[in-house]
């Protein structure tokens, strides 16, 4: 078996560096709700099977205090009745832009975004799944591992 685990970010520091800017951008400065953000990269991250950013991204939700059955239930968001309507025309959104295997926006999805969402927090929602889709294939690639940082 081949050694997955390169150091990326050192290899190649000038992609990651922008790949950070474009978080930085989407998680302060885009002015979309930290949870909200939270449960879209969990859910994108549970769907393209990237173990690192699905402990890293449900992580990060306990910390922001989340319940442990909303973050433990995401994978059944359609089913539930836990999430806004703002979050579940997100979490629709990212699944179709995540499986794009399957085709393009549906015109349903890409409207109750657009119910929910201002225009530019419709762009900036695309920028957020566009970006944690290439932050998993990044992990699914060379797999590292998810270390949780030690309490304070």
């Amino acid at each position: 078996m081949s050694e997955r685990k390169l150091k990326y970010p050192r290899i190649s520091p000038e992609p990651y560096k922008h790949m950070l800017a474009l978080g930085h951008y989407v998680n302060a400065e885009s002015g979309l709700e930290h949870n909200l953000l939270g449960f879209v990269e969990l859910r994108a991250s549970q769907l393209n099977g990237c173990h690192f950013c699905i402990e890293m991204h449900a992580h990060d939700l306990e910390k922001s205090n989340e319940t442990p059955e909303r973050i433990a239930g995401l994978a059944d968001w359609r089913d539930s009745s836990l999430y806004t309507q703002r979050e579940r025309a997100a979490l629709a959104f990212a699944e179709a832009v995540t499986n794009i295997q399957e085709g393009h926006v549906p015109d349903a999805v890409f409207d109750e975004v657009r119910a929910h969402f201002t225009e530019k927090e419709t762009v900036d929602l695309a920028w957020a799944v566009a970006q944690i889709n290439a932050w998993n294939r990044m992990g699914i690639i060379f797999q590292p591992e998810f270390r949780k940082p030690a309490a304070k």
